[in-house]
């Protein structure tokens, strides 16, 4: 589905009414204490890993997050699963509020009724192949353990239901009493997705799921998910690095840089108009295939590093790096604006 086809959608309804997003994200905080005193520790400062992230996914859409390394994206995806319970702010998932009943529940979420049947519909696929498949399970037990979990189905259905998850991602069914290491990496990653479809998920959240694989696998990879989106109705956030990735998979791109969104458009938008000096620098170091194109095009190099999560400057958290600051950079932080079309930035200097 395109970007338009999203936007229309996710304006209005039956009679002009806007229709709620799917996944609802605002204000979003992930901070990690340290301690310090071995036994009897005291706290002494946080981690601020995602420091206040704000976002909506529409049904059927694909959302891209990007950003350098450590910026806080796979966080973010933790947290809006509630993998790692956030420090502040909300996440509704088709109108119900995780972040308050998971407090509620006073245990792991997954034995509250309510958030149980709210968990089945939201999945993650892991970035690392390798790791995230237990060596002494076979296929037919990896696949098959959110169906044993949630007391879906059981015996010869569970066996049948696995085959038919394995040929969904191009598998041969006859596979699933090997075990991970007689796959390939492309291959485990597919029955990693198997397994995040087999409780038929609206939502999935898929941290950097081709970054571990060879540049020839990555694209069969992509095609996978996008034809299992156009065939079951999925609905992505889809975590990267990588800008020409994220341009081809997604219908509208997040930047994040140290735990917070600083841009968020459609992908072409945002590729080809961006606005915040971080995205354009981002832009700017993604090589293009013209070499004429690419000898004219003007590399903006950014000076010093990303600061700590520990200690983020004051103001707008870019600001030590950015060649426009003014002096209201470094006091004021930037909230995120709309600058029409769907384009939001999180800049002083960018007007609408």
């Amino acid at each position: 589905m395109n970007a338009a086809a999203i936007q229309t959608q996710g304006s209005s309804g039956a009679g002009g009414q806007r229709k709620p997003p799917l996944l609802d994200v605002r204000n979003l905080r992930v901070h990690y204490p340290i301690r310090r005193g071995g036994l009897l520790s005291r706290h002494i400062d946080w981690i601020r890993a995602v420091d206040g992230v704000t976002l909506e996914i529409h049904r059927g859409e694909t959302l891209g997050l990007v950003g350098e390394s450590g910026c806080g994206k796979s966080t973010t995806g933790r947290g809006i699963l509630q993998m790692e319970r956030p420090t502040s702010g909300e996440v509704r998932f088709d109108g119900s509020e995780l972040v308050s009943q998971w407090r509620r529940s006073g245990r792991s979420w997954r034995w509250s009724t309510p958030l149980l049947q709210l968990r089945k519909r939201m999945q993650m696929i892991f970035q690392d192949p390798y790791a995230c498949l237990n060596p002494r399970m076979t296929v037919e037990s990896i696949v098959g353990e959110p169906l044993r979990n949630f007391r879906v189905c059981k015996g010869q259905e569970r066996r049948e239901r696995v085959q038919l998850l394995m040929k969904q991602v191009g598998m041969d069914p006859r596979y699933i009493r090997r075990y991970p290491h007689e796959f390939s990496g492309g291959q485990r990653q597919r029955i990693g997705i198997a397994r995040a479809l087999a409780l038929e998920p609206e939502l999935i959240v898929a941290d950097e799921p081709i970054s571990a694989l060879d540049v020839s696998i990555q694209a069969q990879i992509m095609n996978l998910m996008a034809e299992l989106q156009k065939r079951l109705g999925l609905t992505y956030l889809f975590i990267a690095h990588d800008l020409a990735v994220v341009r081809h998979i997604s219908d509208r791109i997040a930047v994040m840089y140290l735990g917070r969104v600083v841009e968020l458009a459609s992908s072409d938008d945002l590729i080809d108009s961006p606005r915040h000096p971080y995205t354009q620098a981002l832009i700017s170091a993604v090589p293009v295939p013209d070499p004429g194109v690419q000898r004219s095009r003007e590399r903006i190099v950014l000076k010093g590093d990303v600061p700590s999560p520990i200690s983020p400057p004051s103001g707008c958290p870019f600001h030590p790096r950015c060649p426009l600051r003014e002096e209201r950079c470094e006091v004021e932080t930037p909230v995120l604006h709309s600058i029409g079309g769907g384009h939001q930035v999180a800049c002083h200097l960018v007007k609408a």
